[in-house]
């Protein structure tokens, strides 16, 4: 199945006073408040169970609210082009074990390689910090490092990787014996959560070109959005031993026009469930549980770094798409649901953290 995303119309803003706006949305007026700013390239964003919580910034910082301290203790990073320090996880035991995950591009001999690492939360910093796993094979360039990372039900942590920019000739993404253009399952050690015949230890899926946003439904169904060329974003259900095609199908085109490989179908290859065309640059995925706003229950939100909206997908309705837009919807990175049931999400170009929840 899949359905080209249309548009259900774009919210009006209203000022309503200078810590928060309103926009008005399918579910009614939404208030958006900041809390946080002064971001540079914030990245990755999560949430600690006394009420805090944790933001990546891509040059290497990782800052701690309430109070916005930059945390020791991290790992290097190769902070070019779209490479550094990127996602940040607070698995479920975090309150027995203390442990975070943070994804960043790791600078190996012959460049960076996605990475994931693990370390211990204290006041000051993280301490013990150490790669649990890294992609086998170091390439040069700083674009489409993916690493978007979930943790399901069972504490498996799936990891989704990019292709790293080779276009539409490079072959990575096909080849599953490498890390890249995969979806790939790890235990909390980093060991392989599951082995395929003649896949590299881990993957689950391939074909991906550029995920940049990762997410489990209700039923614990893992779900992907990711970046297409020219056109053709996708939303991508994960079934393990799929593939997702790039770069031999996809709904984008070249940049500068032309066909990408063999077309937008192939014997063997999955679709999309959804695609956008023209390209939003969706990042960032979250699937809300209805808490607090049951007209969106189960219904799909990323953000859009293009078009400065964030996005929800109402899969009731074919994916149909209402776009929320806002002055802080600049460039969303990310977007997750509090528990409390808000919805937060980072804005690029605003260097902040904002929480959106019907008007109170």
């Amino acid at each position: 199945m899949r359905t080209l995303v249309a548009t259900l119309g774009m919210a009006a803003l209203t000022s309503v006073q200078a810590a928060a706006s309103e926009v008005e949305t399918s579910a009614g007026p939404m208030q958006i408040t900041a809390m946080a700013e002064g971001l540079e390239e914030p990245w990755g964003l999560a949430f600690l169970p006394d009420g805090g919580f944790l933001v990546t910034e891509r040059d290497g910082r990782l800052r701690r609210y309430p109070g916005g301290d930059s945390l020791t203790g991290l790992p290097e990073v190769f902070a070019k082009g779209q490479g550094g320090l990127l996602d940040v996880l607070v698995p479920r035991d975090f309150t027995s074990s203390g442990t975070v995950f943070l994804t960043y591009a790791m600078p190996v001999a012959g460049g960076a390689v996605t990475a994931v690492g693990k370390g211990q939360l204290t006041d000051d910093g993280l301490t013990g910090f150490a790669p649990i796993w890294q992609a086998p094979d170091p390439m040069r360039g700083g674009r489409h490092f993916g690493a978007r990372l979930v943790e399901a039900a069972d504490g498996t942590l799936y990891l989704a990787t990019g292709e790293r920019g080779t276009g539409p000739d490079g072959l990575q993404a096909q080849d599953p014996q490498r890390g890249e253009g995969k979806v790939i399952a790890l235990l909390r050690d980093g060991e392989p959560a599951i082995t395929q015949n003649g896949w590299l230890p881990g993957v689950i899926s391939l074909g991906h070109r550029n995920p940049q946003g990762a997410a489990l439904d209700g039923e614990g169904q893992l779900w992907l959005v990711e970046h297409g060329a020219q056109g053709g974003d996708e939303l991508n259900r994960i079934t393990p031993g799929a593939n997702y095609g790039w770069p031999v199908i996809a709904f984008g085109e070249n940049y500068g026009g032309g066909q990408i490989g063999e077309g937008t179908e192939k014997v063997g290859m999955a679709q999309p469930v959804s695609y956008w065309d023209p390209s939003i640059a969706p990042s960032g995925l979250m699937i809300h549980s209805g808490a607090g706003v049951a007209e969106w229950s189960g219904d799909f939100f990323t953000g859009s770094l293009k078009f400065d909206y964030l996005s929800r997908l109402d899969p009731e309705a074919g994916f149909a798409e209402e776009r929320i837009s806002a002055p802080e919807t600049g460039r969303v990175r990310d977007v997750r649901q509090a528990p409390d049931g808000s919805i937060w999400f980072l804005s690029v170009s605003n260097g902040a953290v904002y929480r959106m929840a019907p008007r109170s």
